[in-house]
């Protein structure tokens, strides 16, 4: 019985390799993002069979966080992470902005970040406290 190797992708599916690459959790996620005008080919909308290939740029925007990304290699299977972050490269330029976020979401987080949960019965003595102030 012979083993057959299949031969090297040329092109594959955006919303295929989106997924493989674990930008997306699911292919249908990836899809919806496509289709909501989150991802780019080249600096154009795109529809979700559209191919892609190595050398490609992709714009990202994932949740308010925009990644310029290369494409570098195809892979029609989801694999490991380690693995799934050799199929592109990110730009220095989307590099230093995304962690100019970051840095700027850590020095002034979001107001009420930190609270999880309903509040306990001290917060809600400070809470009626409080209202009944004014």
């Amino acid at each position: 019985m012979k083993t057959s190797e299949k031969p090297p992708l040329s092109s594959l599916r955006i919303d295929k390799w989106l997924w493989a690459a674990r930008f997306y959790k699911t292919r249908s996620l990836a899809t919806e993002a496509i289709h909501a005008g989150h991802v780019k080919l080249n600096g154009n909308t795109v529809k979700p069979a559209r191919e892609v290939r190595p050398g490609d740029t992709l714009n990202l925007s994932i949740s308010h966080v925009n990644w310029t990304i290369l494409v570098r290699q195809l892979n029609a299977q989801r694999r490991p992470a380690p693995e799934a972050q050799k199929l592109y490269e990110e730009t220095p330029e989307s590099s230093a902005h995304r962690a100019a976020i970051k840095e700027a979401h850590r020095l002034a987080p979001t107001p009420g970040s930190d609270l999880r949960g309903r509040p306990t019965k001290k917060d809600r003595r400070q809470i009626r406290g409080f209202n009944e102030g004014f």
